[in-house]
């Protein structure tokens, strides 16, 4: 019987107020975990409790910025000690900024990668001698397609994004041995309320040019939905892939497999 559950596992969810973070959370408790989250102010930790109190969910919130080594070293301690040792992390904090290249100063292209790449890292080698301690993890890094493609105005995104691809690959290399598995996801063009202007319709009934665009590159002819990424989350952080490690898991609807229909 492969096993899917959760159950007695502590899972932290980094950023996890809202959108995929909650999403990937909410499907961990329903598959039986203690959810954890942090975010980087207190106003957003309290509107994430109030979310998962709203959906059956007892979360235990806390205000964190994962780009502080001091900060971060502080909240896993008292995790540990209020909660319980973290079995499962997932590294979803995020940030983009859509700036051309040329237009983006290196202050702006920094904070992302601070963000995005330094983050996981940080978080990561902060969980992984007490997941050693405890007989192994999970480490889940929450990629993008950008992991693999370019495009315009996302240069500072995609390198932390690659970075992460190859950060996943690396903790897999190096702490494998030890029973930790880390591995990621990529999301592809998922429908959330911040997505939500590129998918109204326009004054004549057709589509926004963008949504046309996601239509038209998606083999599955649909947005995603963060509900999408539950199965994928739970299955990379349960014992049912206990032999999978350093692996990119696309949750694209087939987006990186397509050249996309003849005009």
């Amino acid at each position: 019987m492969v096993n899917f559950s959760l159950q007695g596992k502590v899972a932290l969810v980094t950023g996890a107020s809202y959108g995929i973070g909650f999403a990937i959370a909410s499907a961990y408790a329903e598959a039986g975990a203690t959810i954890v989250f942090n975010d980087i102010k207190q106003e957003l930790v309290d509107k994430g409790i109030a979310a998962y109190k709203e959906a059956g969910i007892q979360a235990h919130g806390y205000v964190c910025d994962v780009t502080n080594e001091e900060q971060v070293a502080s909240f896993v301690k008292q995790v540990t000690e209020e909660v319980g040792h973290i079995n499962i992390l997932v590294n979803n904090a995020g940030i983009i900024k859509r700036i051309p290249m040329c237009e983006m100063t290196a202050a702006e292209f920094r904070q992302v990668i601070d963000i995005d790449l330094n983050g996981p890292f940080i978080m990561a080698k902060s969980v992984i001698p007490d997941m050693i301690a405890q007989g192994g993890g999970k480490i889940i890094n929450i990629c993008s397609m950008m992991s693999e493609l370019g495009r315009e105005t996302v240069s500072a995104y995609a390198a932390a994004k690659g970075g992460l691809k190859m950060l996943t690959k690396n903790i897999a290399s190096e702490y494998g041995e030890y029973n930790i598995q880390c591995n990621g996801i990529g999301p592809g063009y998922i429908a959330t309320p911040q997505t939500a202007p590129l998918r109204e319709r326009q004054a004549d009934g057709s589509r926004h040019p963008f949504d046309q665009f996601i239509i038209a590159k998606t083999p599955a002819a649909r947005w995603g939905e963060a509900s999408d990424l539950a199965g994928p989350a739970v299955f990379l952080a349960s014992s049912a892939s206990d032999f999978v490690n350093g692996h990119i898991l696309y949750v694209d609807g087939g987006i990186l497999a397509y050249i996309g229909k003849q005009p």
